[in-house]
This record gives structure tokens, C-alpha cells and sequence, in this order.
């Protein structure tokens, strides 16, 4: 199939679809629908558990379309949070293994995603080009559609790409020459290692005093920690307008709660440093304090709510029928109830209640990092200690002024251990000259004598005139330089005039001299009294460390000019200690 003609998938979405092995149009309209609520219920152990980053697991039916045969399909944007999609994998590998005559599919913007994970173990032909509609969950276990060879004729050549409906009729009758190598099998099970243990273990509870409005929601949809998490994470000045009055959770009351959020959501509420608007309403007591954490989280969190609310449109004059009128969700219902999905409630519920993690794992030294990588060098550590320093601050600003730049732009002056390119010119030539064949077999001596008087006559035309420009040149470049003087010698004077120069910080001994009334000797002996004030050098590197440090301080925790250029010049500064 061509690129084109495929179905866009965003960077961070996962599809996955769900089809009848062995089935004919009218089994397949009557059966599938039914198969939704049926596999929604089987589920739902595990569903209920799980807060999603950005959208949930959802299926639907989806009729027969051109050469794609009726299916079950949806689609989960994961946002940040990669593990939704892996859980997704999860589930769908225990769909097939519950309904043995479904067979799932499952993609995202890189393709066949699954393959990725046993890259080091797949046939040679197997690639992202080869590789689509051959990937599917089988009764539980991973199978691809093999290419015919000498030693099986079974498969599908790697220059066609299966239809959907010839996938399935191979997966049908060949089963067992579908399934995929053991290595590979093993190396996708063993990204899916842990699951369903590993839904309690990404999770986190913590205490936040929070508005007493927002602890009643949270009590009754406690999914809703996510919106509100990924609301304050994506803030921006506009959003922040709404949390100067907070009128839909006003601080007036706060109450301590318990908030379960996964670690993907809690990372990204505490590591962000936030000072809330004065207007707020929201005081912070000092760090000291042993509830100081809770009272931050539970600032961030409200603030995440308001943003939320903020962005809701005003309902509609003509409200909807309630949910529980619709005849679906009565039919989803009475699934759950076959399924003994409610006797399982309130085990998870005390599972979920009680437990109560700490958040050290947030928290991971440099011993604890060295550990997992393995391999970490001291000069790696030194170099990791100069990114904090304010001199790597001033030399990384240096080097990126001094690089050369293009016309594509700036080059970022980064360390690199790899060659430079080099070009041989006369190694390309010899090479398309054993390429393409000489042509002075062609030429006789005639040709050959006159090209070289031709050559001598041009020769001495050129050396005549690059002598007269390259004098020329060095006219041209004199007088620039000139004009460039006079320039800068013009904007001196001007700016003499003005206060512009008391916004700059002096070097030291300069300070000491104007503090004593007069500048130092060095920079006034042998000359007039009013060129003096000209002669006070600037401390460079203090001025340039001090905008940048006000320019972040001024950005409040949100992205900005100098952030972005500092972790472009790989320099990453502290958060700033010091109160607000």
C-alpha cells in the first residue's frame, strides 16, 4: 500500500484493531457487535484500576469498508506517558488468549512497534516496509506472517502486502508456521513482564491539601487527576489568567486528602517549580515545614483544576438524557454482572485505599543513576558537575557567539568526539572517472595540443585579473572596517549621554575606584579628563550570567528564550532556591 494512502496515526496515539479469524458477513455483523460489551466486561478488572494519561482504553464496532473486513477498533492517545501504551499490548494479548477466534492488530506512528522490541532477532527481509499486515496477537501469543522459502512454501512474499482478509485466511489455516521465532516472542513478552502487578506498582498516592470542592470531585471520579495534572503541566500565561481569582475552587477551605495519581503524573506535578499568583489566594508555609510538600501539591493540583474548568464551555439549554437511559450502557452493565466484575470492586478498592507508597523513587542519585547505566566515567561526572556552574554558563554563551554560522542558521558549538568531515576532490574525480569511463581515448594529439595552448593564454588572463581584485579586495575590507569604527564611535558618544551604563555591573577594581571618586590610575594615566568616563571596563561574564539567571527567574518555571537556549547549549541550571 502506498504511504500516502495509509491512515495518519499522531506521534503519540496507539490504533489497535480486533478481527474474526474464520467468519462470514452475516456471523460477523451479528457477532461483533456483541464481542464489545463481552470483551469490555472481561476487562474491567483491570481497567478500573488504571488512571490513563490523556484517553482510555476504548473499543467500538466498525462495518465493513472496502478491502478491511468488519472489526473491533479504537484508539488511545497516550500522551507522555508510554506505559498506557504497553498496557494496551497487555490487554490485547489477553483478549486473544480469552476469545480464541480474535486475532489483534496493533500500530502507531513508527509502524509495527512490536517488532522494534526483537529488532536484534528478526529475518532479514522483515523490515517497516515488509512488515505490514503481517504483526497480530493470536489465542495470546505473537505471530507473523512469514515469507515463502526453501525450506516451507508457506507465507506471503515480502514485495506484496497482504490484504487484511488474506492475513487472516493464512493466520486461519497455517497457525503454526505463522507463530513468531521463540527469541522473538520472548523479547516482546518481556516488555509486557510484570503486568497486571505492575498496574499497582505505577501507581502513587500522596497527601495534598487541596479545596474541599476538589476533594469531593476527586472522591467521585478520581481519573479526573489526570486532566487536571496534564492542564498545569501545559499551562500558559493565558490559562494562568484563571487561577488569579480561582472562582470555581476557591482556598477558602482546604482539606487534607489522599490522591492516587502514576508516577508519570506525579513526576510531572512536583518536579515543576511554580510560585502562584498573589491574587490566588494560595499561601505556602516555609519549607521547613513538615506538611510544606502536601500544601505545594495541593496548589499545583488546584491550579490544574481551574485551568480545566476554565477551558469547559457552559451546558447546553437542552440537557441529555442521563447515561444510565441509554441502552448500552444497561447491556454493559448486565456483561459486568455475568462476569462477577462487582465482586472483585471491593477487593480493589481496599487494595487501592490502604496502600499508601512513598515517592522515593523520584528521587535518584547520582550513585543510584551510576547503577543503572553501568558504565558511567568520572570525566562524565565532572563534566555533569560543570553544567551547574556559572562559568560553563558564561564559556557555553563564548562559544556559541564565536561559532560560525550559515545560512541555515546558527550551529550550536557542541563537544563531539566525531571526525570532522573531509572531502578529497581528486578522489572523487578518479572515482567517476572508473565510473563513467575516461574520454581521452576520444582526443587526438592535435585536440590535445591546441586545449594546452588554449589553457596557457587563460591561465595568464586569470593571474592578471585576481591580482586586480584581490587589491581590490583589500581596499574594500580597509574601508568597511573603517565605517565599522567611525560607527561604533558614534554610538559611544550617544550613549554617553543617557543612564544606560549604570544597568551594567563594573569589574571590581573598577568598583573600588568609583567608590573612592575617582577611576583607577591604569585606565586614566595620559589621558583627558573627559575621555575617562569612556575607560571603565565591564565585568562581561557577571553581566551576561546575571540577565540569563533574571531572564529564568522572570519565566516562572515555563519555557522561554533563555531556558531554550541554555539546553540547546546542553547547560541545565538548578531550580532557584530562593523564596519568592
Amino acid at each position: 500500500m502506498d504511504a500516502l494512502q495509509r491512515r495518519v496515526i499522531l506521534e503519540d496515539m496507539v490504533q489497535y484493531k480486533l478481527f474474526l479469524v474464520q467468519s462470514n458477513s452475516q456471523q460477523t455483523d451479528e457477532h461483533l457487535p456483541q464481542l464489545v460489551d463481552e470483551i469490555l466486561a472481561k476487562v474491567a478488572p483491570f481497567l478500573i484500576q488504571y488512571i490513563w494519561q490523556h484517553q482510555p482504553f476504548n473499543l467500538k464496532y466498525h462495518p465493513e469498508k472496502g478491502d478491511v473486513p468488519a472489526h473491533i477498533e479504537g484508539q488511545t492517545q497516550f500522551g507522555d506517558n508510554v506505559e498506557d501504551e504497553w498496557f494496551i499490548v497487555y490487554l490485547l494479548q489477553q483478549i486473544t488468549e480469552a476469545f480464541p477466534e480474535l486475532a489483534a492488530r496493533v500500530e502507531d506512528n513508527d509502524g509495527e512497534f512490536l517488532l522494534i522490541e526483537a529488532a536484534d532477532y528478526l529475518p532479514k527481509w522483515l523490515n517497516p516496509d515488509t512488515s505490514e499486515n503481517r504483526v497480530f496477537f493470536y489465542k495470546g501469543e505473537l505471530h507473523i506472517l512469514p515469507c515463502p522459502s526453501k525450506s516451507s512454501p508457506v507465507g506471503i512474499s515480502k514485495d506484496v502486502v497482504p490484504s487484511v482478509a488474506q492475513a487472516l485466511a493464512l493466520l486461519s489455516t497455517h497457525p503454526v508456521a505463522c507463530r513468531a521465532s521463540p527469541k522473538i516472542s520472548s523479547a516482546v513478552m518481556q516488555r509486557l513482564a510484570g503486568y497486571p502487578e505492575k498496574i499497582k506498582a505505577n501507581l502513587h498516592r500522596a497527601h495534598c491539601f487541596i479545596p474541599a470542592g476538589i476533594a469531593t470531585v476527586l472522591a467521585q471520579r478520581p481519573d479526573l487527576v489526570a486532566p487536571a495534572v496534564s492542564a498545569f503541566y501545559l499551562r500558559d500565561p493565558v490559562d494562568l489568567q484563571a487561577c488569579r481569582s480561582f472562582n470555581t475552587f476557591p482556598p477558602d477551605a482546604l482539606v487534607l486528602a489522599s490522591v492516587t495519581f502514576t508516577r508519570c503524573l506525579y513526576a510531572q506535578l512536583q518536579q515543576q517549580q511554580f510560585i502562584s499568583d498573589r491574587r490566588s489566594g494560595f499561601t505556602l508555609p516555609p519549607r521547613s515545614h513538615p506538611q510544606y510538600k502536601a500544601h505545594e501539591l495541593g496548589m499545583k493540583l488546584a491550579h490544574g483544576f481551574e485551568i480545566l474548568c476554565s477551558k469547559c464551555r457552559l451546558p447546553s439549554s437542552e440537557p441529555d438524557a442521563p447515561v444510565s437511559c441509554n441502552p448500552q450502557w444497561k447491556d454493559f452493565v448486565d456483561s459486568l454482572k455475568r462476569n462477577g466484575y462487582f465482586r472483585l470492586l471491593s477487593f480493589w478498592y481496599f487494595v487501592f485505599v490502604c496502600l499508601s507508597p512513598g515517592d522515593s523513587w523520584l528521587d535518584i542519585t547520582a550513585q543510584d543513576l551510576e547503577r543503572m547505566l553501568g558504565k558511567e566515567t568520572q570525566g562524565d561526572k565532572e563534566e555533569e558537575e560543570g553544567g551547574y556552574s556559572l562559568v560553563a554558563v558564561s564559556r557555553g554563551m563564548k562559544d556559541f557567539l564565536s561559532a560560525m554560522s550559515s545560512h541555515e542558521g546558527a550551529e550550536l558549538p557542541w563537544s563531539s568526539s566525531a571526525q570532522p568531515f573531509s572531502f578529497d576532490p581528486d578522489s572523487m574525480a578518479n572515482a567517476l572517472d572508473r565510473l563513467l569511463g575516461s574520454k581521452e581515448e576520444e582526443l587526438d594529439s592535435d585536440d590535445l595540443d591546441d586545449d594546452d595552448d588554449d589553457d596557457d593564454e587563460e591561465e595568464e588572463e586569470e593571474q592578471e585579473e585576481e591580482n586586480g581584485l584581490s587589491g581590490q579586495a583589500e581596499m574594500n575590507e580597509t574601508e568597511t572596517l573603517d565605517g565599522l569604527r567611525k560607527y561604533m564611535d558614534q554610538m559611544d558618544q550617544e550613549l554617553m549621554s543617557t543612564n544606560i551604563g549604570q544597568s551594567f555591573n563594573l569589574t571590581n577594581h573598577n568598583k573600588a575606584g568609583l567608590v573612592n571618586g575617582s577611576p583607577p590610575a591604569s585606565a586614566t594615566d595620559g589621558l583627558p579628563a573627559e575621555e575617562t568616563e569612556e575607560i571603565q571596563p565591564l565585568d562581561i561574564d557577571l553581566n551576561l550570567v546575571t540577565n540569563l539567571l533574571e531572564s529564568l527567574s522572570s519565566q516562572a518555571g515555563l519555557a522561554g528564550p533563555a531556558s531554550n537556549l541554555l539546553q540547546s547549549l546542553g547547560i541545565h541550571l538548578p531550580p532557584n532556591s530562593d523564596p519568592a
